[in-house]
C-alpha cells in the first residue's frame, strides 16, 4: 500500500472518531481532498455544523489538532463551501 493511501485512511480512521462527537449535536464532517505533499486536509461540515457559529473554533481545536497530532504528515485542515 502506497504511503498516500495509508495517509488517506488515517485520516479518514480519525474523522471517524470525530464524527462521533460531532454527532451528538447534530453534525457531521465529510472529507473533500487531502493534498499529500502539503499535509492539507479539506473537509465539509454538515448539518448542525455547517451553519454554527462554533464550526472556525471546531475545525481548528477539535478537527485540525487530532489531524495534526495523530496522522503524521498532516500540518493543517481546511473547510470547503458546501
Amino acid at each position: 500500500m502506497g504511503a498516500d493511501r495509508r495517509m488517506r485512511e488515517q485520516v479518514e480512521q480519525v474523522l471517524e472518531q470525530i464524527r462521533q462527537t460531532l454527532r451528538m449535536d447534530g453534525g457531521d464532517i465529510a472529507l473533500m481532498d487531502l493534498n499529500e505533499e502539503e499535509g492539507v486536509v479539506y473537509v465539509q461540515l454538515n448539518g448542525a455544523c455547517a451553519g454554527c457559529p462554533h464550526a472556525q473554533a471546531t475545525l481548528k481545536m477539535l478537527v485540525e489538532r487530532n489531524l495534526v497530532e495523530l496522522v503524521e504528515g498532516v500540518t493543517r485542515v481546511e473547510p470547503v463551501g458546501g
